[in-house]
């Protein structure tokens, strides 16, 4: 049986049991003798590929079957390899369904091994010259990329609404968001060598070089936001890159594959290619592939860094959040209760980011729960394509059935729905932001990740005990505090165990000048994004003794 609780082919379940065998014996017996066996195994899938279930990953989404017009929609969304625009073959195609409707509005391609491959060669033989280039050469290509994402912004919005479910203001937000990404990093400036130290004898040099083949793994969240922070910072470094975005949202990214080909980017550089979870496992244990960036679960991202410990690949891990945010005793209520409710209900509730756990000082509980309520009152749900809708759905029906079961758990552990609560009837995976009290750690809602719009209300006594309890989660991404005395707030908030925190705050927006690093601590991952620190992720240092004498 695969993951997802499906019969396995007796030929699946002999390579799933082989790749297993080769990471061992890539540990134990290195990878040189590792990689003709790697080989041989890749063979072996392209033999078995006429075995394969047709629309393999509409099992994991519960779709039926598909129309010949559906099937012909693949067509308008190619996947980028080496520099061409190819169409896959109808046959081989991912159903993609808007989350408002539940029906299949198009299909994406699924990728093939040799799709696959195809791509991860051509961007490892394109990284010499890419990589030679000047950073403002870089740039100049990057820029126009950025600058055929803006030209289609509205195209590749309202697609990404139907797949994601983003109301389309948002979505058009994100897309905007993404063309100005590249003028972000372009303020950085090149990362230039340091000097560390120079005589009349000698001169040792230190520089930020590229790692080469860079595999980005991207979420469905924001999938074109997140898809184009990871390639701007590693192309602009002198990687290239073979992007895969998530099976649910694969439609918004194939279209920066059009993007990038209209921008004349140089063929090969970049990549982008689609399929479901056995994809994104063979590109990252590809041996050509020298960093593996990913954006997503825990889970996922534990196996993706084992796969890469059995070749010790760079990883950038960006994983899942459950922030804390702390109302001290004198946050001004009114002021705080807006922020507060759009930090935790933003996309739905979708936002790695969001705040997941609310501790309020016991002093404030009834007055910050009735202005909450109040905000979601202004909340108007339905589909994105609704001008006048301002939270969509969930995404799919996994992540819709996860927080249902979360609510239902907490209820049943005693907690008290004052909002919400009340999934409507009817099409779509649609959820209200529900508002609860009465419980506290222990509770699944308060120790997991909802990563949907069900926030629980919990008093404290004391700061110390608030800030104790903010840190006795696992996971350490991002977390706020609430204070009418800043002062007193970044105090507080330097106690925080995680990567990124805010005071009278909460969610990246927030930030204001240049792109700060963002990423977490303990179960949040690995590695940073954004900025300076973003674009040194996607290096190795080099250093460089010069004797000047022989």
């Amino acid at each position: 049986w695969d993951t997802h609780g499906q019969p396995m082919a007796p030929t699946s379940f002999f390579i799933m049991a082989l790749s297993t065998a080769i990471t061992a014996h890539t540990i134990t017996r290195g990878l040189p003798r590792a990689i003709p066996i790697y080989r041989s195994l890749q063979n072996l899938r392209k033999l078995t590929s006429p075995f394969r279930r047709v629309n393999t990953y509409s099992t994991v989404i519960g779709t039926p079957s598909i129309s010949a017009d559906l099937l012909k929609t693949a067509e308008s969304y190619p996947q980028l390899i080496d520099g061409e625009l190819k169409v896959s073959k109808a046959e081989r195609c991912i159903p993609i369904i808007n989350p408002a409707t539940e029906e299949i509005f198009a299909c994406a391609p699924d990728a093939t091994e040799d799709e696959l491959n195809e791509a991860v060669e051509a961007a490892k033989r394109v990284f010499p010259s890419w990589s030679a280039l000047s950073h403002d050469e870089r740039l100049a290509y990057l820029e126009k990329f950025a600058a055929e994402i803006s030209k289609n912004s509205e195209e590749i919005a309202r697609v990404l609404t139907m797949e994601q479910g983003k109301p389309l203001v948002m979505a058009l937000g994100e897309v905007k968001s993404a063309g100005g990404r590249v003028g972000v990093i372009k303020s950085v400036g090149p990362l230039e060598p340091e000097i560390l130290y120079e005589d009349e004898k000698s001169r040792t040099t230190v520089s930020r070089v590229p790692v080469g083949v860079v595999a980005a793994i991207t979420p469905w969240n924001f999938p074109v936001l997140i898809a184009v922070s990871k390639l701007a910072s590693a192309l602009l470094v002198g990687n290239t890159v073979v992007l895969k975005p998530s099976p649910y949202t694969p439609l918004s990214t194939l279209m920066l594959g059009q993007a990038a080909a209209r921008a004349g980017l140089p063929a090969g550089v970049l990549n982008i290619v689609s399929g479901g979870d056995t994809l994104g496992k063979s590109l990252a244990e590809h041996p050509d592939v020298g960093h593996i960036s990913f954006t997503g679960s825990v889970n996922t991202g534990k196996k993706v860094m084992a796969t890469a410990s059995a070749m010790l690949k760079k990883v950038t891990l960006e994983l899942g959040g459950n922030d804390a945010a702390i109302v001290l005793e004198d946050a001004d209520v009114k002021k705080a209760a807006e922020k507060i409710f759009r930090a935790s209900m933003l996309n739905t509730g979708q936002v790695c980011t969001a705040i997941k756990r609310l501790y309020v000082h016991e002093s404030l509980e009834e007055p910050l729960s009735e202005a909450l309520v109040e905000c979601s009152k202004k909340v108007r749900i339905g589909d994105g394509l609704d001008p006048k809708v301002t939270h969509g759905p969930l995404n799919n029906k996994m992540q819709y059935d996860i927080v249902r079961d979360l609510l239902e758990d907490a209820k049943k552990n005693g907690a008290e729905v004052i909002t919400g609560g009340d999934a409507p009837t009817g099409k779509g995976f649609f959820f209200p932001p529900t508002l609860v009290k009465g419980i506290k750690e222990g509770v699944r809602l308060v120790d997991e990740e909802q990563f949907g719009p069900v926030l629980p209300i919990m008093t404290y006594k004391t700061v110390e005990e608030a800030i104790g309890r903010a840190n006795a989660s696992p996971f350490g991404l991002g977390g706020s505090v609430w204070t009418s005395d800043p002062d007193k707030g970044e105090k507080v908030a330097s106690l925080m165990e995680t990567g990124i925190t805010w005071v009278n705050a909460h969610t990246v927006g927030d930030f204001a000048g240049s792109s700060p690093p963002f990423g977490g601590m303990k179960l949040s991952g690995i590695g940073r994004e954004h900025g300076k620190y973003g674009l040194e992720e996607y290096t190795e240092l080099k250093t460089v003794r010069v004797s000047k004498n022989l």
